[in-house]
């Protein structure tokens, strides 16, 4: 079986690279930095509910020392880890950090994890109709090629923006804290969301979402040592919002959020942020986070009904609200 799934990966990444690239790792290491990781959520913790008390997904061990790399949600607000490696070996991990502008998380296993660690790539150079191998746990049966479809902005409705998006396809079914990887064998992305159209457009042809890996060398050491960056944060709310037919609707308010202590229900239409109609979901973001730092007062006008209303929302630090947990 070990010879059958080294076989495999070795033939998909000869699908990748160019005769002339030499891949700078082995499929073998490649693929033993691919881990799965299991944490648990308090029941009171604020995404218990939305996101459950147990969580499974995948990570990218990044380090010698045991740093695992995985998509955030599956992490946040845990207070226990562990992973398992692709010998099958389990080994409990530490809670590290967490960073919700980009989407990552971080954990650190109690224990040396005797892998080669992944090597990271330069997401900035991934181009559209760019082959790339899509890797979650599981050894070379859970490894798929993929090619890029869409370099784009996303915008989703948990107050996220990320504007530089790797969107590829055909969708890998365990997405989750999965790794893309270049040609060369170097980690360009973190799997975060399956969708049904990747393209950007209206093709409806299916996909993955992955954060670009360039956005953690800026604050991987403010992760390590304080679990969140440093610096400003912006502006959180507390909304879900959605879009229909070019209005934005507010689709859910966070229990004891700042909209919530706002006044602001489900069902409102957004009409205008300090004085300006938002475009859309993305533009909506763009003019809450122009308003200033986390702690600045948002002015929103909402239609409620047949009523307009004006609504001061006092903004929070995303992170503040969130019952984070570092376990070292």
């Amino acid at each position: 079986m070990i010879r059958r799934n080294l076989t495999i990966a070795l033939g998909l990444l000869a699908l990748l690279a160019a005769p002339a690239v030499a891949v700078a790792q082995s499929a073998a290491d490649l693929l033993q930095s691919v881990v799965k990781i299991r944490v648990f959520v308090p029941p009171d913790a604020r995404t218990a509910a939305s996101l459950g008390v147990e969580r499974n997904g995948s990570g990218i061990v990044i380090d010698q020392a045991g740093l695992v790399l995985t998509i955030g949600y599956l992490m946040v607000e845990a207070d226990g880890a562990e992973v398992t490696l692709a010998t099958g070996r389990t080994v409990p991990a530490q809670i590290v950090g967490y960073d919700h502008e980009s989407g990552f998380g971080l954990l650190r296993t109690l224990e040396p994890p005797r892998v080669r660690p992944a090597q990271l790539g330069r997401s900035a150079s991934v181009r559209e109709r760019e082959t790339v191998l899509i890797a979650a746990f599981g050894g070379a049966e859970a490894a798929q090629p993929a090619f890029v479809i869409s370099r784009r902005s996303f915008a989703g409705s948990w107050e996220y923006l990320l504007e530089d998006a790797i969107f590829t396809t055909p969708p890998h079914p365990a997405w989750s804290g999965a790794g893309a990887f270049n040609a060369e064998g170097k980690l360009v992305g973190i799997g975060s969301l399956i969708l049904g159209d990747a393209s950007g457009g209206r093709a409806g042809i299916p996909g993955n979402m992955f954060v670009p890996i360039d956005r953690l060398p800026p604050i991987l050491a403010d992760l390590i040592t304080d679990g969140a960056p440093s610096g400003p944060r912006r502006p959180w709310l507390g909304i879900t919002s959605e879009e229909n037919r070019g209005r934005l609707f507010v689709g859910r308010v966070t229990p004891e959020g700042p909209a919530a202590r706002a006044g602001v229900q489900p069902g409102d239409m957004i009409m205008e942020v300090g004085g300006q109609p938002p475009k859309d979901l993305a533009d909506l973001y763009r003019k809450i986070w122009a308003t200033g730092d986390a702690g600045v007062d948002v002015q929103m006008t909402v239609l409620r009904g047949s009523a307009l209303r004006q609504v001061t929302i006092r903004s929070i630090d995303r992170h503040a609200h969130l019952k984070l947990k570092r376990t070292y």
